[in-house]
């Protein structure tokens, strides 16, 4: 799993829809549906419930986004760690 599709990942579920997720994150609807697709593929499990209103994330996708939001948030953590202690380039 790579971090960047958990972060949109994040974003349709906390948005409940894929074009919210792209408005958010500045990408096309069509980045955030694969790297949907993607995650899916690679977990072999349905994240989210497609609905004329958006999107709505299954058992399996309720999952992922409580270990994906703590992903996320402790590799921001050790970004900012290292970036204190590196100093500049």
């Amino acid at each position: 799993m790579e971090l960047e599709k958990l972060r949109i990942f994040c974003s349709a579920a906390e948005r409940g829809s894929f074009t919210g997720a792209a408005e958010e994150l500045y990408i096309s609807h069509s980045t955030v549906s694969r790297a949907v697709a993607e995650l899916e593929r690679e977990l072999g499990a349905e994240l989210f419930r497609r609905t004329r209103r958006g999107v709505e994330p299954t058992e399996a996708g309720r999952a992922l986004l409580g270990g994906a939001r703590e992903l996320l948030a402790a590799a921001g953590e050790l970004r900012e760690r290292i970036r204190e202690i590196g100093g500049k380039i």
